[in-house]
């Protein structure tokens, strides 16, 4: 695994040029290869929620922190909370399920250190999912939350292929006793929304508060962008760490003790 701190803002643009080709693509049927922090006792700062008509500021870079070494590998609370949250129900396929948060175990085959940790949508600064998505269902907000705007998502999954995180599912099924907050649909394509419903009113994600008060307090969230947040002072006191950070997509999500 990479390890990169202190990554620059990206510096790429958005390429008309490149939407329209990937447009083509998809009318005419052609299959498209993919482009393939820390916390302590604390509390994040709070940042006043906007209200409803007000739109979301690039002043603002909402992500987390994650340390794997408070992250027991017998807890799932964070899993079920945003599955409660959200009403990501289960059909008995696995396989095929929704999950926007998993757990997965690490293990070093030279030392033999295990490591458990959540993994969920990253929230990238430069997220390919947005960059091959044909009709700009998926879409970056100014404040770094990656959605699918479900009313254009047309199914064709090339952000699946492209997610390097295997963030992304795809619904199988047909849906029923939905949140209001959390609107899905079969044949769409969904992935954590960092609870944006959640931030938007000014509270913490559902994982994060669950993970300080049921479980082993490991998850922080946070204005990376605020020198003055708890979340922000972390990453500057200590190594953190960004899942495949060669990649360069300077991920809303950063780890420390893998």
């Amino acid at each position: 695994m990479s390890v990169k701190t202190n990554i620059p803002p990206a510096t790429k643009t958005f390429d008309p040029a490149r939407r329209s080709f990937l447009g083509s693509a998809v009318a005419a049927g052609i299959a498209l290869a993919p482009g393939v922090f820390l916390y302590g006792i604390g509390t994040a700062k709070q940042v006043q929620a906007r209200s409803l008509d007000e739109a979301a500021s690039s002043s603002v870079r909402w992500g987390m922190l994650i340390d794997v070494n408070r992250c027991d590998s017998g807890c799932d609370e964070c899993v079920t909370a945003c599955n409660t949250e959200n009403g990501l129900q289960g059909h008995g396929r696995p396989e095929t399920d929704a999950q926007w948060i998993r757990k997965i175990e690490l293990r070093d085959p030279a030392s033999g250190r295990q490591n458990s940790l959540p993994v969920m949508c990253m929230h990238c600064e430069d997220a390919p999912c947005v960059d091959v998505c044909p009709t700009g269902a998926s879409f970056k907000r100014p404040d770094g939350i990656v959605l699918v705007d479900k009313h254009t998502c047309i199914g064709c999954r090339y952000c699946i292929s492209a997610c390097p995180y295997k963030a992304r599912s795809f619904v199988h099924e047909a849906l029923h006793d939905q949140k209001t907050h959390a609107p899905r649909g079969k044949g769409t394509v969904e992935s954590c929304t960092m609870c944006v419903h959640r931030i938007d009113d000014d509270r913490q994600p559902a994982c994060v508060e669950a993970c300080n008060s049921k479980g082993g307090g490991a998850m922080l969230f946070g204005d990376l962008n605020d020198p003055d947040s708890e979340i922000s002072k972390r990453v500057a006191t200590y190594a953190t760490q960004q899942i495949r950070a060669d990649l360069g997509l300077n991920p809303g999500v950063r780890y420390r003790g893998l």
